[in-house]
């Protein structure tokens, strides 16, 4: 999607409805700023609100994603190209959420490691021993926290027995015992338990 069309797109919809920017923000109760960042393309606006501001804007929703009024011909084509595109950087996002729990689970983890290792081989006292082997695992302990939390936004879980594609909760993904990122889960759709893989996309 092009964001500097959709913009220009936004501004022209909103100046034909009489709007200014601060009128259109409190609408949406939302900041002006916000409108503004739209209107020159450095940003989208977020998918909780696409709908109220069509609305407000006297358009439809794949004419907000395409920047441009889409003949009635013409309306199939592009709304399927829109629903791709939006599909491909969703993948992109959940692609990207997946390579941060990496950069940021692996470091930590070797770096947690070589502390224990350091408290182990040094000599040291007992008690300076005992707080750098404990602030290594609170350490790695936080960042699997967090890296699991981002593991489950990113994507989708697929079960091997359905083939079934959810999202867990948090607890259930954090408890399950997993090989990589395949986790032992019970599916919600066919009750069965099962060594369930991480998947991006829905379908």
């Amino acid at each position: 999607m092009d964001q500097i069309k959709t913009g220009k797109f936004i501004a022209s919809c909103r100046k034909d409805q009489g709007m200014t920017q601060a009128a259109l923000a409190e609408k949406l109760k939302i900041s002006d700023r916000a409108v503004s960042k739209w209107e020159t393309g450095k940003s989208m606006p977020d998918s909780g609100i696409m709908l109220e501001l069509c609305e407000l804007l006297k358009i439809n929703v794949n004419e907000l994603l395409s920047g441009e009024k889409i003949m009635t011909e013409t309306y199939n084509k592009i709304a399927e190209e829109n629903l791709l595109a939006l599909r491909q950087e969703v993948d992109e996002k959940n692609r990207q959420l997946l390579n941060l729990e990496i950069w940021i689970g692996a470091p930590a983890a070797i770096a947690g490691l070589v502390i224990c290792g350091v408290a182990a081989c040094v000599e040291m006292s007992a008690g300076l021993r005992v707080g750098l082997i404990a602030f290594a695992v609170a350490m790695i302990m936080t960042v699997a926290f967090v890296a699991v939390g981002i593991e489950q936004k990113a994507g989708y879980y697929e079960c091997s027995k359905c083939h079934d594609r959810h999202v867990p909760t948090y607890w259930q993904t954090n408890l399950a015992p997993h090989i990589g990122r395949t986790r032992y889960m019970k599916c919600p759709a066919c009750g069965k338990w099962s060594y369930q893989k991480k998947v991006l996309t829905k379908s």
